[in-house]
């Protein structure tokens, strides 16, 4: 049997597998259940495992110093499902609706396929189940922190990601940067307090606030090569409770993308220096706070040659395809900066729709035979590269 049929033997476990861990969503870094739910199925299928980052499990299968990684997420998000499923989350406001429950069946699975071929291993894969993608700093950069990429150390890793936008099954690749950097922005706008009638009388932080943020766009038009996609986006603004009050403060908030680490470094210090002088204008007090979260997710041409080859003798030529690059982020970039890697999206739109809810919604229910394809690819990249 091939390994795309002996995935499709175990679909009805996988459809367990998954439903439990949808049925029990934990947010980021509280995945206690979820990690002891993946702890017992790796003892059951007798492979050795090790806790760290406090609820992220490290496997091995194999022995040797060639070691390839394969990733799966484990969290989920905070919010209120909406999916009617009669195995929706127990637990109110927290959802699996980013596909992670599904990232971490199919690792599962793949490390039964992959334990039942022990033998025709030359060299370790190593199982990585990550807390924590879905909120800064990110869960892989605190298990490369505690030792996860050691004894042995990969030389290539591989993860995936449950793609809404495409047909149940289809797999895309990209070389080259496929995912932005994420960077969180709050500011706090200080000003002096009036009466709405006597605005003289104050320093108005909501005038401040307006002009800051149309002026601060200028980052992205005017300061960044128009060959190098960034985005800058203010979400939030909150100031004042009274029609004839001018507030003293206003507070901000915002994300800031990019696919370059040099403009993304330089556009820090532009919006610290920008906040602060555009302020002082209005005669107010500007801060910016930047919580610095995931780099750019830059994939290895190699590494995605290699896996779309495979691809292609699992699922056929024409389920094969190219992914556009998105401004959306994820922290399995950590690991791509301590290795080769290739980060695909697996396509989970059922066939009978042409369109979907997407990532993050609270009617996001992918098609479950995506995780046949997701299984088998998973083993096939590892069974591969480890010459198998």
């Amino acid at each position: 049997m091939t390994l795309l049929e002996q995935s499709r033997a175990l679909f009805p476990a996988m459809i367990e597998m998954r439903r439990h861990i949808h049925r029990h969503p934990e947010l980021s870094f509280q995945e206690f259940e979820t990690c002891s739910y993946i702890c017992e199925q790796l003892k059951a299928l007798q492979i050795p495992y090790s806790v760290v980052a406090t609820t992220g499990v490290v496997a091995h299968i194999g022995s040797g110093d060639k070691c390839v990684a394969l990733r799966a997420d484990i969290d989920a998000l905070p919010i209120e499902e909406e999916t009617g499923l009669e195995y929706a989350s127990k637990h109110p406001g927290v959802m699996h609706a980013c596909g992670h429950d599904t990232h971490t069946t199919m690792l599962l699975a793949a490390a039964q396929l992959l334990k039942a071929r022990e033998s025709e291993l030359k060299g370790t894969v190593k199982l990585l189940f990550q807390p924590g993608e879905e909120k800064t700093p990110g869960g892989a950069s605190m298990m490369i922190a505690e030792g996860a990429l050691a004894n042995p150390t990969p030389s290539v890793i591989f993860g995936q990601h449950i793609n809404p936008d495409a047909p149940c099954g289809e797999l895309s690749f990209v070389a080259g940067p496929m995912m932005a950097s994420a960077d969180e922005l709050y500011w706090t706008i200080k000003g002096s307090g009036a009466h709405a009638a006597q605005p003289h009388k104050g320093r108005d932080p909501i005038l401040c606030a307006t002009g800051l943020v149309q002026h601060l766009q200028s980052l992205v038009t005017k300061r960044r090569n128009p060959l190098d996609p960034g985005v800058l986006t203010i979400t939030s603004i909150h100031g004042g409770s009274a029609t004839n009050i001018i507030p003293d403060v206003v507070e901000m908030k915002g994300t800031l993308r990019a696919f370059s680490e040099q403009w993304r470094f330089e556009a820090w210090e532009y919006l610290e220096e920008q906040t602060r002088e555009y302020c002082r204008l209005h005669g107010c007090e500007g801060v910016i706070t930047i919580l610095k979260g995931y780099p750019p997710l830059v994939n290895d041409a190699d590494a995605v040659a290699f896996a779309r080859d495979i691809a292609t003798s699992v699922v056929g030529d024409e389920n094969v395809s190219t992914f556009e690059p998105k401004m959306w982020a994820e922290d399995f970039a950590f690991y791509s900066q301590h290795m080769r890697s290739c980060f695909w999206m697996l396509g989970g739109r059922p066939p009978a729709v042409t369109s979907m809810p997407g990532l993050h919604n609270p009617r996001f229910a992918p098609d479950e035979e995506a995780m046949i394809t997701g299984a088998a690819m998973l083993a096939s990249v590892a069974l591969r590269e480890l010459g198998a």
